[in-house]
């Protein structure tokens, strides 16, 4: 297949390309750096040309509600008028698990998502994962200040980026299925724990102080609302093995950027 995959330099997307190229497929990465722009549709229409599939794996980093709206509405709409013009057989999209117990924020711009995916009129599939093993890093660069780290009390399932995309692949080959089994990691976790483990895997000297979010969202985190339901596929690689590798030296620079 030609496919397309939005987002295709981000955590999720640049395994979706390696993975969708070592498979024999034909591959455009879609993002700023290559030149497209999702929200205006600056690029969209050369880059869809002659694509079959697309995969959605596209994001924000934004707590604002109206803000995560915005993108995913103007993003995805893009995305769907070119893909229309381009002839796109098959619209595959990646959202978050428990979304709909939590409208807020980032999950209320995935829930205007997969409704404008639904009703685009190109035959889709929905996959829905958890928070990345990435994520962990993620929240101590966004959530440090000095010598503190303040984190969100939340009980997660993490699973790692690179079995999301090798699942976003299956479900290209596999053609349209409408929403499939949510994707969760191989164990349910508490987030403190998991930034304890990679403080110290990293040699960061912080405190963590635990942060009760407040709302729909923090209550979501805490209740363990967005650990996948009873039947969902999980995952292989623990958050502990994906630690494994990492370099103190590099992480702590990355971390610190």
């Amino acid at each position: 297949m030609r496919i397309a995959v939005a987002g295709g330099t981000g955590t999720v997307g640049r395994h979706v390309v390696a993975i969708a190229r070592e498979r024999g497929h034909e591959v455009v990465s879609i993002s700023r750096a290559e030149g497209v722009d999702l929200v205006t549709g600056r690029g969209l229409d050369q880059a869809l040309q002659g694509v079959e599939t697309l995969i959605d794996v596209s994001g924000i980093q934004a707590m604002s509600t109206k803000k995560a709206v915005d993108f995913f509405t103007n993003a995805t709409q893009n995305l769907l008028a070119a893909a229309k013009k381009a002839g796109v057989t098959q619209h595959v999209a990646l959202s978050i698990v428990g979304i709909d117990k939590a409208n807020s924020g980032l999950y209320a711009g995935k829930l205007v998502q997969e409704d404008e995916v639904r009703h685009g009129g190109i035959p889709w599939t929905v996959l829905r994962s958890t928070q990345f093993h990435e994520f962990v890093p993620m929240s101590i660069k966004a959530a440090s200040v000095g010598p503190l780290v303040f984190v969100p009390m939340m009980s997660t399932q993490p699973v790692a980026a690179k079995e999301v995309a090798a699942a976003l692949v299956d479900a290209a080959e596999a053609g349209p299925k409408g929403r499939i089994p949510d994707l969760g990691g191989p164990r349910a976790e508490q987030l403190k724990s998991l930034v304890a483990a990679y403080l110290a895997k990293t040699q960061q000297k912080k405190r963590i102080v635990p942060l009760p979010l407040p709302g729909p969202m923090g209550k979501a985190m805490r209740h363990g609302s967005l650990i996948p339901a009873p039947g969902s596929v999980v995952g292989r690689q623990t958050f502990l093995q994906w630690l494994e590798p990492i370099d103190a030296a590099a992480s702590t620079d990355e971390t610190r950027s």
